[in-house]
């Protein structure tokens, strides 16, 4: 009996990871270990500065009916989406040597598992085990070297999605495949030669937990990223994680501070001590996240949900201070949603229904009366102004999808700047004029609708320009990037995303 469980622990100790190593520097993750007999030693890095992560592994295979490689990874169930970009360090040795995100039922090298592989020739494909011991099966993607891979789980269905960065995820395949309901997912690297080791590099890593069916964002929001994003690099890095719903964050002027709503409150979040305060909006308190501040940096202008008497009540908007203090009522009419400063702090522009229909107008910011700016059948919404005051940039279904438009100051000369499949909304100017950013729905979502808990983009175009490039793929829509939030020096820009998890992962 001695004999037989020396034996079973002996096969146990093979059979499974090797001991954690360097635990308290893995991220997220639980656990980064070797899966299998691996001759080298893998080894996972997590770089706190970039919120990137290296991992380096070895190993003959994963595939056939056992794997030796090295799995960053945490305990995850129901359903959730994994995501990041990633690339090879180096040349590599073996052009079979695969990186990516992975799905696994259990810790053996014959686990049930399903991954999203770049392999070093460029080959991407969905590898999967059905069964225990069973040999893998594979799908190959048509698209070769992705920079962006995502993984997603929906019951028994597992879909692999892939891109070169810049453009738009699409679905390379969708399987079924049978896994408990917790299991193991993270990243992993197999070199495909038991003698030697390859390096691969993961960023913008996330674990989104999408909202359940039926779930309403308006009454079960969602808990919250406050992010950074890098606009010609893409690359991300989350400055604050909260189970609080929080929305479309402004950049002051001076850099030093962003702004967002959360609750009806609006929150100041001070850049250098990471230290979320509540601004005094003075009677302003029920706000939205239509919100925004001047280009001189002296005022706050806010959309906030006013009793009108007589039982109705609806959107206002008022301005304040920057610093906070009395709030000054600007419209009379209700609902008013604003969304632009001119640059010399004069006019306001904003999303007004009045008799039945969505349009732009505009107004003194010192109050009086408003002025219509588009007639168009059916939603325009999101006006700001470029920085130089030429244009006021809105959205609109007038073409049939939700584009980007823009027209003069005074309504004219109203043409259409994006294109493409998507539904793209609230369009935000850089500081210099030259380049603007907006938030992308799928062609699947209403054209005037812009819903919470959707998997969107954050896309780049110059303004001169009719392309567009994807910076961003992310879990969010509603709050995400409604009102301008350019970094004062036009190299990032600050958006929320959402998950129905730990923020913190």
């Amino acid at each position: 009996m001695k004999l037989f469980m020396f034996l079973i622990s002996i096969m146990a100790l093979f059979s499974c990871s090797t001991p954690p190593a360097n635990i308290t520097d893995i991220g997220v993750f639980d656990e980064a270990t070797d899966i299998g007999q691996v001759k080298i030693k893998g080894s996972t890095v997590y770089h706190p500065e970039t919120q990137a992560y290296t991992l380096t592994g070895s190993g003959t295979n994963i595939w056939g009916t056992s794997d030796e490689f090295q799995f960053a990874r945490k305990k995850l169930g129901g359903d959730f989406i994994l995501t990041c970009m990633a690339h090879f360090e180096g040349d590599g040795v073996d052009p079979h040597r695969k990186m990516g995100l992975m799905f696994r039922s259990d810790l053996t090298g014959g686990s049930v598992y399903a991954d999203a592989a770049i392999h070093g020739d460029g080959l991407a494909s969905l590898q999967y085990r059905p069964e225990e011991g069973a040999e893998t099966l594979e799908v190959k993607s048509e698209l070769s070297a992705p920079d962006v891979i995502q993984l997603e789980r929906q019951g028994d269905t597992i879909i692999m999605r892939a891109a070169k960065f810049g453009d738009p995820l699409t679905e390379t395949v969708r399987i079924t495949l049978q896994l408990p309901d917790t299991v193991y997912a993270g990243l992993f690297i197999g070199s495909h030669n038991p003698d030697v080791s390859e390096t691969a590099v993961f960023e913008n890593f996330r674990i989104d937990v999408p909202a359940p069916e039926g779930v309403d964002g308006y009454q079960n929001p969602s808990p919250s990223r406050l992010e950074l994003l890098d606009v010609e690099t893409g690359r991300r890095k989350v400055i604050y994680a909260t189970n609080t719903h929080i929305e479309a964050p402004n950049w002051s002027r001076n850099g030093k501070f962003l702004l967002y709503n959360s609750g009806g409150k609006i929150i100041k979040f001070p850049l250098d001590t990471i230290n979320p305060q509540v601004l005094n909006t003075g009677v302003a308190q029920n706000n939205n996240n239509d919100h925004g501040i001047s280009f001189d940096g002296t005022m706050l202008a806010v959309s906030s949900h006013t009793d009108l008497g007589d039982g109705k009540s609806g959107s206002i908007i008022y301005t304040i201070r920057i610093e906070g203090g009395a709030a000054f009522r600007v419209t009379d009419n209700a609902p008013s949603y604003w969304h632009g400063w001119s640059p010399d702090g004069k006019t306001l522009v904003y999303c007004a229904e009045r008799n039945g229909n969505y349009d732009v107008y505009g107004i003194p910011s010192t109050g009086g009366k408003e002025f219509r700016l588009t007639t168009a059948e059916g939603l325009d919404d999101g006006p700001e102004y470029s920085p130089d005051g030429k244009y006021i940039y809105f959205n609109s279904v007038r073409s049939g999808l939700m584009k980007i438009w823009r027209m003069k100051p005074d309504g004219s000369d109203q043409e259409q700047v994006s294109f493409g499949p998507y539904n793209d909304w609230f369009a935000h100017i850089s500081p210099d004029g030259k380049r603007m950013v907006y938030v992308s729905y799928p062609p699947t979502v209403a054209p005037g609708d812009h819903p919470h808990n959707k998997r969107v983009m954050i896309q780049v175009q110059d303004t001169d320009s009719k392309e567009s490039k994807v910076i961003a793929y992310l879990y969010g829509g509603q709050g995400t990037m409604n009102v301008p939030s350019w970094s004062p020096d036009g190299k990032q820009v600050a958006f929320v995303s959402f998950t129905y998890g730990d923020p913190e992962e």
